[in-house]
């Protein structure tokens, strides 16, 4: 899929699947902060902008909202949604909760069922999302980030959970990509760029050490945020699974009791509270978003 201009100054998308690219090109504008929140658009402006007609915009623009990545405004079109710190710690736990469970069944499930063809894909995505981080530039890691952990929860062998989390990272960098422009100064070096180490320890066959740079991932994202923020993290219960030993318990010489893994109260979270996704596979679109003023909607 690609992007191609026109003497204007257009966007143009290229007559194929033009629903989804439409999608994934917004999506992405999104994730990067370069559409902010409480922008307000309508199914026109959209279409002109990568000039198509109304109908794939349209539908684009409404499978982003079943998604809960825009929100429908009734004779207003669609408006980018706002998140909280208190939306993003949710998100957080959501993904920790996730991922933790699912890697310690890995653990006891084995690799026997990876398709080991993936990792040429998942070392490019890991080595485009790494050095897009070390350099700092933040319009490229959104998209080359979201693609490496998409590539790598297929680890998971899990489809639904695969989607699922991808989801909740888009939802992530909607929610940090903007704080993280708005403290300004350099970002290089700033944002996590340990991608290749984890593709290190799937290719090694290291569940464990994959477990372990997993967490690490997580810990550093929140962490950095609440410094950024000048948010406290007291009483995130969810800390503690990614600070825990991840490995083989250790044999005792004289007889434990079982040991406890912390687990989320009955009714917490899960994918009972919060609906599936339509999920649309993200795109390869660069351009940047020229739609209009950028201002937010009235009221927002």
């Amino acid at each position: 899929m690609s992007a191609a201009g026109t003497g204007d100054g257009r966007a143009l998308i290229r007559r194929n699947s033009l629903r989804e690219q439409i999608a994934d090109a917004l999506r992405e504008e999104m994730m990067a902060g370069r559409l902010p929140a409480g922008r307000n658009f309508t199914v026109k402006e959209i279409a002109d902008v990568y000039g198509v007609s109304a109908t794939p915009a349209r539908e684009a623009m409404v499978d982003l909202a079943a998604q809960g990545l825009l929100v429908s405004e009734p004779h207003r079109g669609f408006t980018v949604p706002e998140f909280s710190w208190e939306d993003f710690l949710e998100i957080f736990e959501a993904r920790t909760l996730l991922t933790d469970n699912a890697l310690r069944h890995l653990a006891d499930r084995g690799l026997q069922d990876y398709d080991w063809s993936r990792l040429p894909s998942l070392r490019r995505r890991a080595d485009a999302a790494a050095r897009a981080a070390r350099a700092g530039q933040l319009d490229v890691l959104v998209g080359c980030d979201l693609r490496f952990w998409q590539e790598a929860a297929a680890l998971l062998g899990n489809d639904r959970i695969a989607d699922y989390l991808g989801w909740l990272r888009i939802q992530s960098w909607m929610f940090a990509a903007p704080h993280l422009r708005a403290v300004g100064g350099d970002l290089a070096g700033i944002c996590w760029d340990r991608h290749n180490e984890l593709v290190d320890r799937i290719e090694a066959r290291d569940r464990y050490g994959a477990h372990r740079v997993v967490n690490e991932y997580n810990l550093f994202t929140v962490e950095l945020l609440a410094r950024r923020l000048g948010r406290p993290l007291d009483g995130v219960a969810v800390l503690r699974l990614l600070r825990e030993p991840v490995g083989p318990a250790t044999v005792a010489t004289v007889a434990q009791p079982p040991a406890i893994v912390p687990q989320p109260a009955a009714g917490a979270v899960g994918l009972g509270r919060v609906p599936m996704p339509r999920f649309v596979p993200p795109g390869r679109f660069a351009r940047p978003f020229r739609p209009g003023s950028g201002e937010p909607a009235a009221g927002r």
